[in-house]
């Protein structure tokens, strides 16, 4: 299976992070003739203010971010992984951080909403309060992408192996983790957690990400980029250059059957008595 991961410089302006995403993802079609494409996470908006965020949230199915993929799906015969979308929640004042997935038929296969909150005082002072804006989803999701089982997860959720666990434990093929890590902590953090968590799974780690500059209120924020394939063995064998764009590679099946059946680690699991 062929896969593309899309990288973006989304930014506080939905309609355009729109025509950017279908850009990117006519491209891909056109140019890597993928099975399966996924964006980034928020690829539809990123930063603004908390009144604004709100504004760009859609009620799931439906919207605009939503319809686009879809149809794209369904024009270009090809899965989409969408990234994580602003899902509305009727009767809440906070949000879903949610990724969509669709098969080359339109069709929602799977919908995950991110779990773990970013609320944390990086490095450099800034200081991040996701739950006060997102509700946290509770579910483990995967899905089917023809005979390749992939598993959901967004961006801070890299951090939980546990959640890894929990989808290896559902026996995933890949796990597509949409992100938006900031520069500060992607490039110390990124790259090692992806392989990471690539090599306890034994699984691919496909890990689209946003790259540059966004407004945060008055704040300028910036992400580390660096979309990135890991293979089960903890090899990046695909990794994005600078600036939005296209990263692609291939699953092989056979590639995770051998590593697994070298080092089975899923046999070896003991309950632990603490």
């Amino acid at each position: 299976m062929k896969v593309t991961l899309v990288q973006m410089n989304s930014i506080s302006d939905k309609a355009a992070n729109l025509a950017n995403a279908k850009a990117l993802i006519e491209q891909a079609v056109a140019q890597e003739r993928p099975d399966w494409i996924c964006l980034p996470e928020v690829f539809d908006f990123i930063g603004g203010t908390r009144a604004e965020k709100m504004a760009a949230a859609e009620e799931l199915p439906g919207g605009d971010a939503y319809s686009m993929c879809q149809d794209l799906a369904r024009e270009h015969r090809v899965f989409i992984h969408a990234g994580s979308m602003l899902e509305k929640i009727p009767g809440d004042e906070r949000i879903h951080n949610t990724s969509v997935a669709f098969n080359r038929e339109g069709k929602e296969v799977a919908r995950y909403r991110k779990i773990h909150m970013f609320d944390i005082t990086a490095p450099d002072g800034a200081k991040y309060h996701e739950s006060a804006a997102f509700k946290p989803g509770n579910e483990v999701v995967t899905y089917d992408c023809e005979g390749v089982t992939i598993g959901c997860a967004i961006c801070y959720d890299l951090r939980f192996p546990y959640l890894f666990q929990a989808l290896a434990d559902k026996n995933v093929d890949l796990i597509a983790l949409p992100s938006a890590f900031t520069l500060v902590t992607g490039k110390d953090h990124w790259e090692v957690l992806c392989r990471a968590r690539a090599i306890e799974t034994q699984t691919y780690i496909c890990a689209p990400a946003q790259t540059g500059a966004h407004k945060a209120g008055h704040e300028t924020r910036f992400t580390y980029g660096n979309s990135l394939i890991a293979d089960p063995w903890g090899h990046v064998v695909a990794k994005a250059s600078e600036g939005p764009g296209l990263v692609s590679s291939h699953v092989d099946i056979d590639r995770i059957r051998k590593i697994r059946s070298m080092i089975p680690v899923a046999k070896h699991k003991v309950a632990l008595s603490i």
